[in-house]
């Protein structure tokens, strides 16, 4: 597909998988109605294998650059989801679409290569995911606390639902004598 051509959800799906199909673990095309007049907005979402992750960004940004909303994030028990949420055609009206790639990493060991090399903007969302699930972003360029307080012990991730998560720092206030 060429720059040129208008992009369609299921011209991007074919743009992925050409490339990808043994790594896309998943891949399903939906569609939203919003607003009063039912508006329909398509979303793309994609599972993908960790190890063609960053290919897969970058072959998007070959495509076209997308806007990167927010990276989301998943205690799933044994791993931990992140799910990139980018738009393509963004702020062409009733043109958007919703490229959505989700990646698991195991909770063991839970590491990524940052994006921020293709997608700058990407800095502070990778931040936030090191802090609150530890997630380990390697190449980050900036991977200090911005988030969480300095009396937050390193090791406690307020999203986990694990040892590692924030249960020990809770003070049950019913429980206390006066």
């Amino acid at each position: 597909m060429t720059k040129d051509q208008e992009l369609t959800p299921e011209k991007v799906v074919k743009y992925f998988i050409d490339e990808f199909k043994p790594k896309i673990k998943d891949i399903k095309i939906k569609e939203r109605a919003a607003g009063s007049k039912k508006n329909k907005t398509p979303s793309i979402w994609m599972k993908i294998d960790n190890s063609a992750f960053k290919g897969a960004v970058k072959h998007l940004c070959d495509l076209q650059f997308p806007h990167l909303a927010i990276i989301s994030g998943n205690d799933l028990g044994k791993t931990i989801e992140l799910i990139y949420h980018f738009t393509l055609n963004y702020g062409n009206r009733l043109g958007e679409i919703n490229l959505n790639i989700s990646v698991e990493l195991p909770k063991s060991k839970p590491k990524i290569e940052t994006i921020c090399d293709y997608i700058p903007g990407a800095l502070i969302t990778e931040r936030e995911k090191q802090e609150f699930l530890g997630v380990k972003i390697i190449g980050i360029p900036d991977d200090r606390r911005l988030f969480l307080p300095d009396d937050i012990p390193k090791g406690i991730y307020p999203w986990r639902r694990d040892e590692t998560g924030p249960e020990k720092l809770y003070k049950n206030l019913h429980e206390v004598k006066k």
